[in-house]
């Protein structure tokens, strides 16, 4: 079996993940892996450090004391999720973390929002092979609910994202932006 720090490089690369392949069966590890800790995440009370020592057995990494998460949370990977301080992410949040999520410092997530990092092959002969490409997100940026953020998007330090929007390109700092798809409507003036 592929070993997890292979798998996080090979996934840095925007690679083709070929289906039945080693990192493809690493997916389905790493999904497995990662219902169990969701489950028991989400299936009753825990007290802030709980959850901060939940999550970081989910992501596989120290997550800072200043994290808040109101469950229930799901992932169908969780050791591509990088977290800054004095993140929220508010109740039923989907993160498709394979290709990579970075949420900087700061970030606010609202109700329901999905972060996305994979897509099909376009052909249908290959449509079980996958391509990642990672979502960013800067300092401080805010997230709607009931948003998608779609893979390969950035969004600058500051932006906010507007409830129910579509992110299909990258988000420049200090904007509001809104809709489907998502575009700017205005500049925040600090």
């Amino acid at each position: 079996m592929m070993k997890i720090d292979k798998f996080l490089d090979f996934m840095k690369n925007n690679n083709r993940i070929e289906a039945g392949s080693k990192v493809f069966e690493m997916f389905h590890k790493l999904s497995q892996e990662a219902l169990k800790i969701t489950v028991e995440l989400n299936n009753k009370y825990h007290t802030p450090d709980e959850i901060i020592g939940i999550f970081s057995k989910l992501t596989g990494k120290d997550i800072d004391k200043s994290f808040r998460l109101f469950p229930p949370f799901y992932t169908d990977c969780g050791k591509n999720i990088k977290i800054g301080k004095n993140v929220f992410i508010n109740a039923c949040c989907k993160f498709q973390d394979q290709g990579g999520i970075t949420i900087g410092d700061g970030c606010l997530i609202g109700h329901n929002v999905t972060i996305a990092t994979l897509n099909h092959d376009i052909n249908p002969k290959n449509r079980a092979s996958l391509y990642a490409k990672a979502v960013k997100l800067g300092k401080n940026v805010w997230i709607g609910a009931d948003s998608t953020i779609l893979p390969g998007v950035t969004i600058g330090d500051g932006a906010i994202i507007g409830a129910g929007s579509v992110v299909t390109k990258n988000i420049p700092a200090n904007s509001i932006a809104v809709g489907n798809p998502c575009r700017v409507i205005k500049k925040i003036k600090e």
